[in-house]
């Protein structure tokens, strides 16, 4: 059984309906990751297995329990933390503050709640110096940081991880996905959504394609890499050539396979 299995759900705001029917699998010990273009039902998705909204129909398993109908909190108790997209941090509150509401169900569990924030402050050096400063006094990068240290501070089994390369320059980009993959290599899975198809690709082992709230293709990462199908999906300049820890530079052609729901 997969370890989180996303089945037929559809879901929505109100009467607008976003997810018609969508269908993926994450394998635990995975980077999974979501691509497509603005309005694709990306962030619905992630929203709709967080808890943060309700599908209409369809069954979310993670870990063998189903998800569908629980309380958000529920879910972070059950091994999930959500990085929302645009950070979310808490501007007014310093940098620990933050991190401290993220380990808010540990922090009874003194020497999980330590370990946790030493792990944190190992992936992001910067976050230790800036603990006493205001977290909205921190760059972008520093702060998408801070929201990615804030989701492992619950000790989540999966991160779900929502546009992380927003706003932001390549080169903070490229070491976010670097950290992120580092993350996943410590035992975290990891479920991410983006429209940097370069940076994503050199790191994901699996692959979803979006589009008007369906998944229209799964495979591999290296699969999805064909630069033919991206483009298609995502425009001129989706694909481009990218490294990320010696990651594979070239565009490698490879053969399709389309799943519609």
């Amino acid at each position: 059984m997969p370890f989180l299995h996303v089945r037929s759900v559809h879901a929505g705001y109100g009467r607008v309906p976003v997810l018609h029917g969508v269908d993926l699998t994450v394998e635990q010990g995975e980077i999974a990751a979501v691509l497509g273009p603005n309005g694709a039902g990306k962030t619905t998705t992630l929203r709709a297995v967080s808890g943060l909204i309700r599908p209409s129909s369809g069954s979310i398993l993670f870990d063998g329990q189903e998800l569908a109908g629980r309380e958000a909190e529920e879910i972070v108790g059950m091994g999930m933390a959500h990085v929302p997209e645009n950070r979310g941090v808490f501007p007014a509150l310093t940098v620990e503050e933050n991190l401290r509401l993220g380990g808010y169900m540990v922090q009874k569990r003194k020497d999980e709640y330590a370990a946790n924030l030493d792990r944190v402050f190992g992936f992001f050096p910067v976050l230790s110096e800036r603990r006493t400063q205001l977290a909205g006094t921190l760059s972008g990068g520093e702060q998408q940081m801070l929201a990615i240290g804030r989701g492992l501070m619950s000790s989540p089994k999966i991160l779900l991880v929502d546009e992380a390369s927003l706003g932001l320059a390549p080169i903070i980009v490229k070491r976010l996905f670097e950290i992120i993959r580092q993350i996943n290599a410590s035992g975290t899975t990891v479920l991410m959504v983006e429209q940097n198809a370069a940076f994503t690709l050199a790191i994901a082992h699996r692959a979803f394609l979006m589009q008007k709230g369906r998944i229209v293709f799964a495979g591999s990462g290296e699969e999805l890499r064909s630069e033919g199908l991206v483009k298609a999906y995502l425009g001129e300049g989706s694909i481009g050539r990218t490294s990320i820890n010696g990651g594979r530079e070239e565009d490698s052609p490879s053969p399709r396979r389309r799943s519609g729901s």
